[in-house]
């Protein structure tokens, strides 16, 4: 059960921290308009020279590592939802490491998620 917590939090926790720092890394690098082969590779090549992506894309490959140690011993069923509640923490770092606006609106859809994760957790069989 302790495990399943752990790489539960790490899923959430490592994922979302890896997507922040990646969104970190384009915003360095700015706004892809063009999406032709070679302007794509130079996006790429600049990105690759930012450390918040390296930071983001091991954050991810420890999420994933994660996910895969928590559906070898959960459902799917209830892995998926409870891992939604990094849309909360997803919304609370975009505020916090990114500086953005997040509306009343978000923060009501950021609530509905946690009461579903809450449902979806007290249902555990």
């Amino acid at each position: 059960m302790l495990l399943e917590v752990v790489l539960l939090f790490l899923i959430v926790i490592a994922g979302t921290s890896g997507e922040l720092c990646m969104s970190r890394a384009m915003k360095t690098i700015g706004e892809v308009k063009d999406f032709r082969p070679m302007a794509l590779f130079r996006v790429i090549v600049r990105a690759m020279q930012v450390g918040w992506m390296w930071i983001g894309f091991v954050l991810m490959i420890v999420a994933f590592l994660a996910l895969l140690g928590a559906l070898s011993m959960e459902n799917v069923s209830f892995v998926v939802p409870v891992t939604a509640i990094s849309y909360a923490a997803g919304a609370l770092g975009g505020k916090i490491f990114l500086g953005e606006r997040v509306s009343p609106q978000r923060w009501a859809g950021v609530a509905l998620v946690c009461l579903g994760v809450t449902l979806v957790i007290l249902g555990r069989n």
